[in-house]
């Protein structure tokens, strides 16, 4: 298939720019994969969907406030932390890049200082920090790494607390990614609960999101693009959960695309094995899934791998179809949008 054939028209005023006010407000679409038949709701009815015993999975990885300006020389640079190298060093992207070179002093506030150690492609570059707790300074200085199709006014304080309170899921707890599992910003405290509850089993596996998520695809044919490495891990015990569930028949639901690419990357052998490990898996029409039956997701940008993943989930003629009655019907897109939950 091409890259072209996962394109569709979207109005600007559709890319949902702030939250809404409450996370279970968002509509859900329910897409049936057998019968192509679709339905409008709310996320507040996502409980309706499970019967007890059936497995739901999170991906709890926490956003760290990556996106930081920095000054050189009067100039204000735009720093995005991609990881953690060593004490104090850190891989970021800025821009613009060609502001710094190797040596260059960057200033991020008072004491929070760095030279450029390595000057790497496309607006990567190496920061050594003369103090080493980095994170601990992102805390004060750092936003949100809202994705570029969210638009805010540069160090919008304002902004910057429902931010970085918003673009980040309730279950969050392992600290270490740029990005967040999207499908999971629309729960609650009380939905997990309902979960509860009914006995439908929630279990955690980590994916720790970053460019390779949102890497965009330049290739025109599909199967030439070659995915950035993430790093995942399942704990023994959700292991033994969805192996349960799988043996038993019980169905397993990814809640978002890192889920998906977590579970399927981890089955070998028949099983889900635990662990920790790096994933490049790239999911497109095509792709047999050994792990997951049911997803909940949100709308994702025209020629992007999350949605080449969803269209193999669910068949690309179907989810192109639903794509434009997302659009005629008025769904908010993307990260702050609205969710489907494919059956």
């Amino acid at each position: 298939m091409r890259v072209s054939d996962f394109d569709y028209d979207l109005p600007p005023e559709l890319i949902a720019q702030h939250p809404l006010p409450h996370r279970d407000d968002s509509r859900m679409m329910i897409v049936e994969r057998g019968t192509g038949r679709v339905r409008h709701g709310l996320f507040k009815e996502f409980p309706d969907f499970f019967a007890a015993g059936d497995l739901v999975v999170l991906n709890d990885t926490k956003v760290i406030p990556a996106r930081a300006w920095g000054e050189r020389g009067g100039a204000k640079i735009e720093f995005l932390f991609l990881e953690e190298r060593g004490p104090g060093l850190w891989e970021v992207l800025c821009r613009p890049a060609r502001k710094l070179e190797t040596g260059d002093k960057v200033r991020f506030g008072p004491g929070f200082e760095a030279f450029v150690e390595e000057v790497g492609a496309e607006g990567k570059r190496v920061l050594r920090f003369e103090r080493p707790d980095v994170r601990a300074e992102l805390e004060t200085v750092g936003y949100a790494p809202l994705p570029p199709y969210i638009k805010r006014v540069q160090e919008d304080r304002r902004l910057r607390t429902e931010d970085l309170d918003r673009y980040q899921t309730v279950f969050a707890r392992r600290e270490g990614a740029i990005a967040a599992p999207t499908a999971g910003l629309h729960f609650t405290k009380e939905l997990l609960r309902t979960l509860a509850a009914r006995d439908i089993g929630v279990r955690r596996v980590t994916l720790d999101v970053g460019l390779a998520t949102f890497q965009p695809v330049r290739a025109e044919v599909v199967t030439e693009h070659r995915m950035l490495e993430e790093w995942y891990s399942i704990s023994p015990a959700a292991a033994r959960a969805i192996n349960a569930a799988k043996t038993e028949g019980r169905p397993v639901a990814a809640v978002g695309t890192t889920v998906v690419r977590t579970l399927e990357s981890a089955w070998r052998d028949g099983e889900l094995r635990p662990g920790r490990g790096p994933t490049s898996l790239f999911i497109s029409p095509g792709f047999e899934f050994h792990v997951v039956d049911r997803l909940l997701t949100n709308f994702h940008l025209p020629k992007s791998t999350l949605l080449m993943l969803v269209a193999a989930f669910a068949g690309h003629d179907l989810i192109m179809s639903v794509y434009r009655e997302a659009v005629q019907e008025r769904y908010r897109f993307f990260s702050y949008g609205d969710c489907m939950l494919i059956i």
